[in-house]
């Protein structure tokens, strides 16, 4: 613990995950300083408290200057179709895109009870920055109209290409504020998702309906510091592996649908000390795996469907599969089963090896000798042999499999194996050159969300035609880097981590999408 009177800046990070509640301590060397792990509660709130409880004993609390929180709650109310605000969408087009109506390839259940009323406006731009008309703000007008009418709680407004363009999302906003009042939730497309409308669109759509859920997130981890006598700086982590403020969160939410596997790598790149690497974070219910590229998780580059939906703000490229430690298995033999089905966070109290009557993925690792420091092993004794080593084989086939898959090239690379159910990973996998466990392995997402940085990112489309690559290539790292200032990194230590073009071929004047993002360690 740290002594009195110790001077050292200290931060707290948190993880919420579906089977554990992660908390660390972490000085300004990156030493982790306590550590707990809980079961993750119903109530997530309560979760939070408990660890808080359990990480904080003996420390002096001024000492602590920074919170950050990475949480499945507003995925958790995508996928469970729980708690959303309904939503009014204003698209700025026309007369582009009046075939396609907002949310037209929406599962029916979320459609139905998310989006109420739509417009499809003139408005919007060409890639390159040329109107599609003039924005029509008799329509804005309307839209507020019909929005109060049919009870929706906030608007989504998505226009053609604003990321390069912003003025007509801008301008939407204001006439919405003007007819609805400063604090009508108002979410603008060109701050969460890339260029492709549609997707982008749904982005902005879902991030409207989970604004109630993020209020109660940040204030219920407000609520839960202050009741610890925290007075700190407190963050959310975002899905590509960097943070932004709690108030920031209450208003773009679905930045921070993907950021518990995302934790887990960042903690586990920064525990592990290596910069590339596949990692497998097994927690109780599920096996995420992703790859590191230069200490962050490599992005994916195709769309992403979050509870049926087609989005395309940033995510990291993952794998998932139901194999965790509450994983159960049935029968034996040819009819062995394991899974998808798990037993969460009541592994602690119903698997086999802790008093219990149901076969978990836990019980076979502890009887292999895989596991240890859970449960007793002299109930496991009794398994059948066959039983456990047919399950055993069974995971390590599909680590294996979901390793091999991740890669991009056969060179051969570490696996960083972190989460409470690590101890499932074998110790040799076909096509990694060594697994490695490092050191708090359990609490890497916990620990990942307190090493954070804050980033900036842009995506726009330049035109080499009219003005040099470099130039437009030094705007646009500018940008990021200004980006990333604004959100809280040190000015003096904000570095590019990536820089992608993509020619766009199919249209005149040499145009580029070019995407850049800086990330810093906070000021």
């Amino acid at each position: 613990m740290t002594p009195a009177g110790d001077s050292r800046d200290l931060r707290v990070g948190v993880d919420v995950g579906g089977t554990n509640t992660d908390a660390v301590v972490i000085d300004a060397s990156g030493e982790v300083l306590a550590a707990v792990k809980v079961a993750t509660t119903p109530e997530p709130i309560d979760g939070i408290r408990a660890a808080l409880d359990g990480v904080l004993v003996g420390l002096e609390h001024s000492q602590i200057s920074k919170a950050m929180l990475g949480t499945t709650h507003s995925a958790n109310a995508i996928i469970q179709r729980r708690g959303l605000d309904r939503v009014a969408v204003l698209r700025l087009a026309a007369p582009s895109s009046l075939g396609i109506p907002p949310g037209a390839a929406w599962p029916d259940d979320i459609r139905s009870g998310v989006i109420g009323t739509t417009a499809i406006i003139e408005g919007g731009h060409e890639y390159n920055g040329r109107e599609i008309a003039s924005l029509d703000t008799e329509a804005v007008k309307l839209l507020a109209a019909e929005a109060i009418r049919t009870e929706c709680r906030s608007i989504a407004v998505a226009g053609a290409f604003s990321p390069a363009t912003t003025e007509h999302e801008i301008r939407a906003r204001e006439v919405l504020h003007a007819e609805l009042g400063a604090d009508f939730p108002v979410s603008l497309s060109y701050e969460i998702g890339s260029l492709g409308l549609l997707e982008r669109e749904n982005a902005t759509i879902l991030n409207a309906a989970l604004l109630s859920v993020a209020t109660g997130v940040v204030n219920g981890f407000a609520g839960a510091l202050a009741q610890h006598r925290l007075d700190v700086d407190a963050y959310l982590t975002q899905n590509d592996g960097t943070l932004m403020m709690a108030t920031g969160a209450g208003q773009y939410p679905v930045l921070t649908l993907g950021s518990g596997p995302t934790n887990s790598m960042r903690g586990a790149c920064a525990l592990a000390g290596t910069d590339d690497a596949i990692v497998i974070d097994v927690g109780g219910t599920s096996a995420d795996v992703g790859i590191l590229v230069g200490g962050f998780p490599r992005q994916s580059s195709a769309a992403v469907e979050v509870g049926g939906v087609r989005t395309n703000f940033r995510m990291p490229d993952l794998i998932s599969m139901g194999l965790g430690g509450g994983t159960i298995v049935r029968n034996a033999g040819a009819d062995l089963r394991i899974g998808p089905d798990s037993m969460g966070y009541a592994v602690a109290t119903d698997a086999i090896c802790v008093g219990g009557d149901v076969l978990t993925l836990s019980d076979v690792s502890l009887a292999a000798g895989r596991m240890t420091g859970f449960g007793d092993p002299t109930r496991v004794r009794t398994l059948d042999t066959d039983v456990v080593s047919d399950a055993l084989g069974w995971v390590d086939e599909q680590i294996s499999v979901v390793s091999d898959r991740m890669k991009s090239t056969r060179a051969a690379l570490p696996l960083l194996a972190v989460g409470g159910g690590a101890h499932l990973v074998p110790d040799a996998i076909p096509g990694v050159s060594e697994v490695i466990r490092p050191k708090h392995q359990s609490v890497a997402n916990a620990y990942g969300a307190g090493i954070a940085e804050a980033s900036g990112s842009i995506d726009r489309v330049y035109s080499y035609d009219t003005t040099s690559r470099e130039e437009c290539l030094d705007d646009a790292r500018t940008l990021a880097t200004d980006a990333a200032v604004r959100a809280g990194s040190d000015p003096d230590q904000v570095r590019i981590t990536t820089v992608t073009e993509v020619p766009m071929t199919y249209v005149p004047g040499g145009g580029c999408r070019v995407m850049v993002k800086a990330a810093g360690p906070l000021a």
